[in-house]
């Protein structure tokens, strides 16, 4: 039992840890455009590659 004097202020430090960058990211605006992010990546905005040299 001696241990759970450690265990409990350290998951209430990480609790409160994860909860304060959680609420800073909010207000930074990570999740201010989800629908954008998801479609950047699946855009096809590559311009093609040239043709290779012929060899020989």
């Amino acid at each position: 039992m001696e241990v759970m004097v450690i265990l409990v202020p350290l998951a209430l430090v990480l609790g409160l840890l994860g909860l304060a960058a959680f609420l800073w990211s909010l207000k930074s605006g990570q999740y201010e455009d989800l629908d954008g992010a998801a479609w950047r990546a699946i855009s096809d905005d590559d311009q093609p590659l040239p043709p290779a040299p012929k060899r020989g």
